[in-house]
């Protein structure tokens, strides 16, 4: 049987690589691309602030294709969506027919990712879709995966949160109503270690600083949440 020709969505954090995970494991499907959008400002992984150099690192690791993204800083839905479709039409030409997301029970974007995709003649596979979140992370530590919080939501956490890595203890630490996995945007993570990469990806914790966000005036923005905070934690390549 002829396997589906494959792109990955890739974030860079622990999610994504444990749907990656399974997805390598599945016969019906070839994994032979990953795209990610990076801030070309700030040269960093969009939403994670992973520098870009950490992502290569990754992708190297993993020993798969990649492509990257470039977005301003403050991207429009329009720009978004311009330079998403120009990446799939591309992907499409060297014969990409469908393309995988980590993302668990956020109906209204898995929505929106199947109706843009549905256009371009693309399906779309949700490999962890459903899956209760406690679960998954600790399938994610169980199967050996390491992660480190590089960015997280000031309504729940302060700076002594980011720079820290997953394990048990954390997920029993975690305060209530934050969801285990972060699927509602509380913290975001660096997948460096696991099943799945060749060799671990060696880095050394630097700052951490505080960043305050705007909600743009404008409803064709990718953000549109009120005014927030979040910490970040820089982690510097090795």
């Amino acid at each position: 049987m002829k396997k589906h020709k494959t792109y990955f969505n890739w974030s860079t954090g622990k999610d994504s690589a444990l749907a990656l995970y399974h997805l390598l494991k599945n016969p019906d499907y070839s994994i032979d691309e990953l795209i990610t959008t990076v801030n070309s400002h700030y040269n960093r992984v969009s939403m994670h602030g992973l520098r870009r150099e950490l992502l290569e690192a990754q992708t190297k690791a993993l020993n798969i294709n990649a492509t990257v993204i470039e977005l301003p800083e403050q991207p429009t839905m329009a720009v978004y969506e311009t330079k998403m479709t120009e990446t799939i039409n591309t992907l499409k030409e060297k014969g990409f027919t469908h393309s995988a997301f980590g993302d668990i029970f956020l109906e209204d974007l898995k929505k929106y990712r199947e109706q843009n995709l549905e256009k371009l003649d693309i399906k779309t596979i949700f490999p962890l879709w459903k899956i209760n979140t406690t679960t998954l992370i600790n399938e994610f530590i169980d199967l050996g995966f390491k992660s480190i919080i590089v960015c997280a939501n000031s309504t729940y956490f302060d700076d002594q949160f980011v720079g820290k890595i997953i394990d048990k203890n954390f997920i029993k630490s975690l305060p209530k109503g934050v969801d285990p996995c972060g699927e509602n945007g509380e913290f975001h993570t660096f997948c460096f270690d696991g099943p799945i990469f060749k060799s671990p990806i060696p880095f050394t914790i630097g700052e951490k600083v505080y960043r305050e966000y705007n909600s743009p005036k404008k409803e064709d923005s990718i953000c549109k949440s009120e005014k927030s905070g979040f910490w970040y934690c820089d982690l510097i390549p090795n």
